[in-house]
């Protein structure tokens, strides 16, 4: 398992870490902490990127109020001067990278939506004509929309283990039918209604994904959602089927992994400072544009 630094609120109670967040136990609820670390190939990067964690920790707030209609979340509260006392210490650390959420409980998929033909779908596309086993018509490009989103859901990962593309018939035996049905349709609703707003500002979401728990007998969103951690942003108007797109997510420091020759095992290189403030200043803007606000 991959190592991660320690948090910074070492006298608090650290219930979970995980690749990008640090969560604490506060009795009746969990604070969840946005870091500004940086995970690829689900391994932790020595590096951190300045104000990600802000970023990430705002689009999802946004993105949590924006699908209310269609499904609740976890959110309790950003105001720090509502979290418990014990954390109010931490005022200016928190600030923007926090939120006090409440105590659900996850369900094991991750639940992964495909708007566009790229990634790993794309290349099991070009070998075997399918994605995840949904057999998708011939002659596709790289980066062409799909003519329906498609749902794909994995297993839950350690940090430091690889996530695994599961058949919907294996989330039904994990998790049940009548969930699991609930889980994709959920996924495909957000998902459209993202893409939809996020088109009306010059940006694609070509897939994502998303996590549920169970509270009080009732599916709800947790964690993140559309962030880009969790997605791949590209610009509209760069955008051309055929080839891998410009992305405004951390698709440019895998790229740059990639062309580095790192066999994507811990511990992972540290990064040039030209990549870490192009990615700092990528997630900047994403935010920006989808929100009209600066970090």
């Amino acid at each position: 398992m991959a190592s991660i630094p320690k948090t910074q609120f070492d006298d608090l109670s650290l219930v979970r870490q995980g690749k990008v967040r640090d969560i604490f136990d506060t009795g009746d609820a969990l604070l969840m902490v946005t870091t500004d670390r940086l995970s690829a190939f689900d391994v932790v990067l020595p590096d951190i990127i300045p104000d990600k964690g802000k970023v990430l920790n705002q689009i999802s707030v946004f993105w949590f109020k924006l699908m209310e209609p269609l499904v609740k979340n976890h959110i309790i509260t950003t105001d720090i001067n509502q979290y418990p006392d014990e954390f109010k210490q931490y005022s200016d650390a928190l600030n923007k990278r926090s939120m006090l959420v409440k105590k659900a409980q996850p369900l094991p998929v991750e639940c992964i939506v495909r708007g566009y033909i790229t990634g790993s779908g794309w290349s099991s596309y070009q070998k075997q004509g399918h994605v995840c086993g949904i057999k998708l018509p011939e002659g596709l490009k790289e980066s062409d929309k799909l003519l329906q989103p498609l749902f794909t859901p994995s297993t839950k990962a350690e940090v430091g283990d690889h996530d695994i593309n599961i058949s919907f018939d294996d989330t039904i035996q994990l998790i049940g039918k009548e969930k699991a049905e609930k889980l994709k349709f959920l996924s495909l609703e957000i998902y459209k209604k993202g893409a939809e707003y996020a088109l009306s500002k010059g940006i694609i979401i070509a897939d994502t994904k998303f996590e549920f728990g169970i509270l009080d007998d009732e599916i709800i969103l947790i964690d993140e959602i559309l962030t880009p951690d969790s997605s791949r942003f590209w610009p509209l108007s760069e955008y051309e089927p055929g080839r891998s797109q410009n992305s405004f997510d951390k698709q440019y420091v895998r790229d740059w992994l990639i062309e580095s020759g790192w066999d994507k095992k811990h511990p992972g290189p540290k990064l040039p400072q030209d990549v870490i403030n192009r990615t700092s200043n990528t997630y900047k803007e994403i935010f920006t544009r989808l929100t009209g606000e600066n970090v």
